[in-house]
């Protein structure tokens, strides 16, 4: 039997990639363990997906990209899929918690509340700092990690990154 797992770290040294790239995001539900030995490329999540945020990554593996929009959680992706690739018996979908990071308008003194007003868990709030600055602050126990901030942002300064569990209803 031939061994089909895919060493993405691998591939991106084959590509000339010196910097080892952050691990792509993997549609919710997916079983990150075996995703790549479990997934066969067929492109049926991407196909379902209603928001248009699955597509086909490195490899034909799909990815999650959120400057498309949010997700929102329906399933579609996880209910087309014809392999074993996602637990839907989860508590949560995935526990991705956005970050801000240092190249935000606002830590930077520019007025920008794009994430603030994106985010349809009101997870991210704005916090006046010393010195009459508005920062930003997300609180983990609110965030889904559905992107609808990233989408938002200007600057590019919202990440998602793996959180804490959170104890928020789907």
């Amino acid at each position: 039997m031939v061994d089909e797992s895919v060493d993405l770290g691998r591939r991106g040294f084959l590509r000339g990639r010196r910097r080892a790239e952050p691990a792509p995001l993997r549609p919710p539900w997916s079983r990150m363990d075996r995703f790549t030995d479990l997934c066969t490329r067929c492109g049926a999540c991407a196909d379902s997906c209603p928001e248009g945020i699955v597509r086909r990554g490195d490899g034909g593996f799909p990815e999650i990209d959120f400057r498309q929009g949010e997700c929102s959680f329906c399933g579609a992706c996880a209910d087309s899929c014809p392999e074993p690739v996602f637990d839907r018996t989860a508590a949560r979908p995935w526990t991705l918690a956005a970050r801000i990071g240092p190249s935000c308008l606002a830590i930077n003194r520019v007025v920008c509340r794009s994430c603030r007003d994106a985010c349809p868990e009101s997870a991210i709030r704005f916090a006046l700092a010393p010195g009459g600055v508005a920062v930003p602050t997300v609180e983990d126990g609110a965030c889904t990690g559905c992107g609808a901030c990233l989408a938002a942002c200007p600057a590019d300064a919202v990440t998602l990154h793996p959180g804490p569990e959170t104890t928020h209803a789907l």
